[in-house]
């Protein structure tokens, strides 16, 4: 999902528009791509069924992958975080098989006869959890319990500003607080895919607890501003500046961040748990160059890659599943065990 479906209007205005201009057209690129609530907003259009979202693509009808859909919708249960800048972050939760909440009527539950085993998973770009359910499926299968957190301006989020993963990576340090509360002994591994992927390398950098043993990122970006260029040149056949500096400077005002501050390779220089990236050579979206600088910037002493040969975007899993799933069953098996 993304720039291609930018409004004719809107394109034609981008390639006219001088300086006096800048500013509005900041703000109407603010808009479309970052703001749910806006009336010609990306988002707004897919939840009008306008535009094929990430679940509906080419491999959303594997029966596989509805099978999975429909157990998440029955096994999954809400639960939400207090939000750094007011109000509440909501998202779903599925506990591993054995795995039951307390309830001795105490004034802090705790999860019982669990297997301490715990995964984050992070959703893309105008996506939901439930776009992640066969993900969701295979964990609980390994006897891990699910975490599936909305991103910002994503389904239950949507009265906030998209964070492109930035802003929701530092939510991540809540949401893994909320499972030290329910479980101490948690071991916890951070998964994301697309910008959920570019959110969990930006989550890597910052200050977390133990519990978080490893991070799986899928064909994430390296920098909210690198991502955005490749939009404009390749979809838009536009020059990013100075438009995008225009947007840059209105998200920053509306939105509290900038897109080159919003970068993965900044942050994986500070990374410290194993880490294992995986990206389609097809992907052209988010470029499959991008794999290793990525890779490379991360400084944490455990890493591992795997490129998934003919993979479009975010199609790695469903592309060649055996490959996919025995490299990262593997990896959590390995760095989640107790």
């Amino acid at each position: 999902m993304g720039m291609a479906f930018w409004p004719a209007g809107l394109v034609g205005g981008l390639a006219v528009a001088g300086a006096a201009g800048s500013a509005a057209l900041g703000n109407a690129l603010f808009d479309f791509a970052l703001n749910p609530k806006a009336p010609r907003s990306i988002a707004q259009r897919i939840n009008a069924g306008e535009v094929d979202g990430a679940d509906t693509s080419s491999f959303a009808n594997d029966p596989d992958r509805q099978q999975a859909r429909a157990w998440l919708a029955r096994a999954r249960r809400s639960v939400s975080v207090p939000a750094r800048d007011g109000g509440e972050l909501h998202g779903w939760y599925v506990l591993a098989p054995g795995a039951r909440l307390s309830s001795d009527g105490g004034s802090v539950p705790r999860i019982e006869e669990s297997s301490h085993a715990y995964a984050v998973l992070c959703h893309g770009y105008a996506g939901r959890p439930l776009d992640l359910a066969p993900e969701a499926l295979q964990a609980h299968r390994q006897g891990i319990s699910v975490l599936m957190p909305a991103a910002r301006g994503h389904e239950r989020n949507s009265d906030r500003y998209i964070g492109m993963g930035w802003l929701d990576a530092h939510d991540l340090v809540g949401w893994i607080n909320r499972i030290r509360e329910l479980d101490p002994q948690a071991r916890i591994a951070l998964y994301g895919v697309s910008m959920g992927g570019a959110e969990v390398m930006m989550a890597s950098g910052l200050d977390l607890p133990p519990n978080v043993r490893c991070i799986v990122e899928d064909c994430g970006f390296t920098s909210v501003w690198d991502e955005f260029c490749v939009q404009m040149r390749d979809l838009l056949h536009l020059p990013p500046t100075p438009l995008l500096n225009a947007a840059d400077a209105v998200c920053r005002a509306r939105a509290g961040y900038g897109f080159k501050e919003a970068s993965a390779t900044s942050q994986l220089r500070r990374a410290r748990v194993p880490m294992l990236f995986i990206h389609g050579t097809a992907d052209t979206f988010v470029p499959f160059y991008m794999l290793d600088q990525v890779y490379e910037a991360c400084a944490s002493p455990v890493k591992q890659r795997l490129a998934v040969v003919g993979a479009g975007h975010g199609q790695s899993a469903c592309t060649d599943p055996g490959l996919y799933w025995r490299t990262v069953g593997a990896f959590l098996a390995e760095h989640l065990a107790g």
